[in-house]
């Protein structure tokens, strides 16, 4: 996979799911950093993003390689997805909605990943 490139294009969401898995490339030599862009969110509610690893697009890890827990609010965060986690990744969200609105969650959000300049894979070691 040529870097950058998104793991998932801007969509809306209203109920927890999983992405396509990527293949970041054999041999991968750099640093991933995963970008988490939330560009419309509705109070009352909340998601939650993991980035998994496998080595064979099958067996995936049980922790997570990267994790974006409990966002409620639009905004840009960023981690970084250390270069032998895998060659294989996805991601897998969680959303919830509570208060007396019987709605479902409604999140608009994006993930992207790139390759990480020297200064972000050196603060991450």
């Amino acid at each position: 996979m040529l870097l950058p490139a998104y793991l998932v294009e801007e969509s809306v969401v209203r109920e927890s799911g999983e992405s396509p898995v990527v293949d970041l490339g054999e041999g991968c030599v750099q640093n991933v950093v995963i970008t988490l862009g939330i560009t419309h969110a509705i109070e009352q509610e909340s998601i939650d993003v993991d980035i998994l690893t496998s080595g064979d697009g099958r067996a995936w890890t049980l922790q997570p390689a990267v994790s974006f827990p409990r966002k409620f609010f639009c905004g840009t965060y960023q981690s970084t997805l250390p270069r032998a986690s895998g060659q294989f990744v996805k991601a897998v969200w969680r959303v919830a909605r509570w208060g007396r609105a019987s709605n479902p969650p409604f999140f608009r959000f994006y993930l992207r990943a790139q390759g990480g300049p020297a200064r972000m894979i050196a603060g991450a070691a």
